[in-house]
């Protein structure tokens, strides 16, 4: 049996009809075509489906839609500026934070929801606010490094 739910992504009001075991990143990825939101684990072990739920971050595919019905989505999609990249994304770039991408999305999400909830946060703050999320490219260094720029402290 499948229940109405309605999201609000990125902004966006969506009423999905869905049944109702039916995860939020696979909501997001297979019935709204947002598919920055990466699907890997499937166990909430990897971070690759961060998105930020009402503000806080939660792995999608833990995360059951029906979780979701009436309250604020954000994911990778919704955080650019006008199509430009955001100050996240820019600073991941510059300092070669990335670079088989495939944890990025989640990455991005968990450092916009860190430094919107704490601006200036220390290494040891940066380290914790990431660490539901693996890389296993880069070692986290140059993560951290783009983050700690965008910090008031860093500016």
């Amino acid at each position: 049996m499948k229940r109405l739910i309605e999201l609000n992504v990125n902004g966006e009001l969506y009423e999905v009809a869905i049944q109702q075991h039916r995860t939020l990143a696979e909501v997001l990825r297979e019935e709204l075509d947002l598919i920055g939101t990466k699907e890997a684990c499937n166990q909430g072990d990897c971070g690759s489906c961060t998105v930020i739920l009402d503000g806080k971050t939660v792995t999608a595919c833990l995360t059951l839609a029906v979780e979701a019905d009436g309250r604020d989505v954000r994911t990778i999609e919704g955080i650019s500026d006008g199509g430009e990249l955001n100050s996240v994304q820019k600073a991941f770039v510059e300092y070669g934070a990335i670079q088989c991408g495939f944890c990025t999305p989640g990455m991005v999400m968990s450092a916009t929801a860190l430094l919107e909830e704490n601006p200036n946060p220390t290494e040891d703050e940066v380290r914790m606010g990431i660490a539901g999320n693996i890389c296993r490219c880069t070692g986290y260094t140059k993560i951290v490094e783009a983050i700690l720029a965008l910090s008031e402290g860093g500016k």
